[in-house]
């Protein structure tokens, strides 16, 4: 498989790859995945029988679940990881599948519903004998399903960024932690070449993702000599809509210092929330945003304007100039064409979606590799 690589040419995406395939062969190694807590099913090969359960390879296919909302809040976002996946999985059948088995996707929608993506979960593992799981999206899903696989001995690959201060066997965490992520943002606007922001505001979807990293974010802040009276810190839960007086209030508060807005919107409210920027005429030059849970995705249907010069911090983005890129979304824009999926050509790539196509891929080369 290709491997994205950095406008540099360097193949931070080859690295990146690396890192993950010894943290995964030490997970398989330790018999997660093979749907019996604490007894690993290996036999003969180290690992081949530690990547795919017994029970879910029983058949003539390997069963890989698929956990996004495909409706609801959060759907916006989700959507686009579920089309991929099954991208890739169509892609990895069409070269002998994995273990001389086609892979079958079984595809749930937990509705952006916290407590329904542990009841799908446990129907994934128990019910459809999923090999593996990739899916979830906030960290608060992720949280709902993690005793579910913990019980289970399931795997779950997880695509977005997280809060870091989580550690299981049977998640994989594919997307960058706070000080790989939002302190190198908040970094670069406290500089003068980011503006010199001396007030901030950390606003975010009230959940214990943007709240932990919120908190490490103030610590962070009053490090640097940032007053407590200079942070302004907000939440609006999920699905909300209304950022009218969010807006005026950010702007009576970046009166007379230059300020910033760390923005942890999740999922559909990312839209109105940029609108009211444009409806207020906040620019970027005024008080810049950088977002961590915006992509692509959730900004292609509106207009262009409101966004120009505000930021976003992920490891991946379609705008990346490289061979690999270029033939990644030449892919991906195929596939959408001939499944006739919704938007069409209008259909982007995010970082979300490069680590959830890398994390199946990977799973399936690392099965490849010790039959």
């Amino acid at each position: 498989m290709s491997y994205f690589k950095s406008e540099h040419g360097s193949s931070f995406f080859n690295l990146k790859f690396l890192n993950l395939a010894l943290a995964l062969l030490v997970i398989l190694i330790s018999g997660v995945g093979c749907g019996e807590k604490g007894t690993s099913k290996m036999s003969g090969s180290p690992v081949g029988d530690a990547v795919v359960s017994t029970t879910a390879e029983s058949g003539d296919t390997i069963k890989v679940g698929i956990l996004h909302s495909l409706s609801g809040t959060m759907a916006i976002s989700e959507t686009s990881l579920k089309d991929v996946a099954l991208m890739a999985i169509e892609e990895i059948n069409a070269k002998g599948g994995v273990l001389g088995k086609k892979l079958e996707p079984v595809v749930v929608d937990p509705a952006s519903n916290w407590p329904l993506f542990a009841e799908k979960a446990r129907e994934l593992i128990q019910k459809q004998k999923v090999a593996v799981t990739f899916g979830c999206w906030t960290s608060v899903s992720r949280k709902s399903v993690l005793p579910v696989f913990e019980e289970l001995n399931g795997l779950l690959f997880y695509p977005v960024q997280y809060e870091g201060e989580e550690s299981s066997y049977n998640v994989f965490y594919t997307g960058a932690a706070p000080n790989q992520q939002a302190i190198p943002a908040v970094e670069y606007l406290m500089s003068e070449d980011g503006g010199g922001a001396k007030r901030w505001v950390l606003l975010g979807t009230d959940y214990v993702y943007p709240r932990t990293t919120n908190k490490i974010l103030n610590y962070f802040l009053k490090s640097k000599g940032v007053s407590k009276d200079d942070i302004m810190e907000t939440y609006t839960p999920f699905g909300h809509s209304d950022y009218q007086t969010i807006v005026a209030d950010i702007k009576k508060f970046a009166v007379g210092k230059p300020t910033a807005v760390v923005s942890t919107i999740n999922g559909d409210s990312n839209v109105p929330f940029y609108k009211e920027l444009g409806n207020q005429g906040l620019k970027a030059e005024d008080i810049p945003v950088v977002a961590f849970s915006v992509g692509e995705e959730e900004l292609r249907g509106i207009d262009t304007k409101p966004l120009v010069g505000h930021l976003a911090a992920w490891n991946y983005f379609m705008s990346i100039k490289t061979p690999e890129n270029k033939a990644f979304i030449k892919k991906w824009i195929a596939y959408v064409k001939k499944h006739k999926l919704p938007g069409g050509d209008k259909r982007v790539t995010n970082d979300p979606m490069e680590a959830t196509y890398i994390g199946i891929k990977m799973w399936a080369q690392i099965g490849r590799a010790h039959v």
